[in-house]
């Protein structure tokens, strides 16, 4: 078949959906289908340029390129959901949350004047409309899922996929805490610097970029954290590979996440998972005492497990081998074998 895989691009970032795509688009050319990925900028602000995004991606005419049929299209996250076609199958990364649950928070965009509230109640109108034509609809998770049923009355099937290809391994437990993040204040590794900042033996490596970073920088300086927090930047897969290899545990948190890799990655490392109570998605796979730790999103509380960990390595490995056993059974063959049945 001929597929066409939709993916909104902010120029320049980088992130999970963007893994997943492009990994979507090689699984699918390996089992012999003509596969390409479609992208437009997304640019969400200020105001009104949301419904923008969205009427831009309604008006592609993705029923033929270049005279040759295209067969499917998969879209992925708001706005590429709203494109056209008589085969549209959608595997939901996310909807555009700051219309819906992240409405009225500090992560929010729409605000109280009556031209916002009317951008954001058209914002779920174009949601009911291209998600309910999708001949098939997929939720990355069951978080997900539940949302789009909470705010729009869709079904949809849960169907994770496989988070990126790293040379994983499991070169013992070490002592520091990694985490592995775009560096905005929805993950909230604030939290964990905070952790650090009550425990003096917590070591922390902070892999990944973005808007937060500078702040949180700063939160390191003033909590003095020197020494013990490395900020290692946007890193390559080898070297993402040998940290994941090479840590105590796996921090990720982030505030009601989507579905998040991340721990997909750490339990194919046989590592176990530091999150909290609210993290969302995560909270699927990451089992108290069983694949790792889930506490109450406060830095004490935080500290408390990975003292705990540093203590009970034996403990920690057996939630990373019970981990990489869950990590294990979701694969791109039976990813794909669903999203084309």
């Amino acid at each position: 078949m001929r597929i066409a895989v939709l993916r909104p691009q902010v120029p320049f970032a980088r992130g999970g959906a963007e893994i997943f795509t492009d990994r979507l688009v090689d699984e699918l050319r390996y089992r012999g289908h003509e596969a390409d990925l479609v992208s437009l900028p997304f640019k969400w602000y200020p105001g009104a340029r949301v419904l923008t995004q969205a009427f831009m991606w309604r008006l592609l005419d993705l029923e033929e390129a270049d005279g040759k049929t295209i067969d499917l299209v998969v879209a992925t996250k708001f706005p590429s959901y709203l494109a056209r076609h008589r085969e549209k199958r959608v595997w939901l990364v996310h909807q555009f949350r700051q219309a819906y649950e992240l409405d009225r928070t500090e992560l929010g965009q729409f605000g109280e004047s009556a031209e916002d509230r009317a951008l954001r109640r058209k914002v779920q109108s174009l949601d009911r409309i291209a998600l309910g034509e999708a001949t098939r609809l997929f939720a990355t998770s069951r978080n997900v899922a539940d949302r789009l049923e909470r705010s729009t009355g869709l079904a949809s099937e849960v169907l994770p996929h496989p988070p990126q290809e790293l040379a994983y391994r499991c070169d013992g437990y070490g002592d520091f805490v990694l985490s592995v993040n775009r560096l905005d204040r929805a993950k909230r590794i604030d939290l964990l610097l905070e952790a650090a900042a009550l425990d003096t033996s917590l070591e922390i490596v902070i892999a990944g970029d973005g808007p937060d970073r500078e702040r949180l920088e700063s939160l390191a300086r003033d909590r003095g954290l020197d020494g013990r927090v490395r900020f290692a930047g946007r890193v390559g897969e080898d070297e993402l590979a040998d940290l994941y290899a090479r840590c105590l545990a796996v921090f990720y948190a982030p505030m009601d996440e989507d579905f998040g890799m991340v721990p997909f990655e750490a339990f194919l490392s046989e590592k176990p998972v530091l999150t909290t109570t609210d993290a969302g998605g995560p909270l699927e796979v990451v089992a108290d005492g069983r694949t790792g730790l889930v506490v109450a999103p406060d830095a004490a509380e935080l500290a408390r497990a990975a003292g705990w960990l540093r203590e009970n390595r034996e403990d920690a490995a057996s939630f990373g081998r019970a981990g990489k056993a869950i990590a294990a059974e979701v694969t791109w063959d039976r990813a794909i074998a669903r999203l084309l049945s």
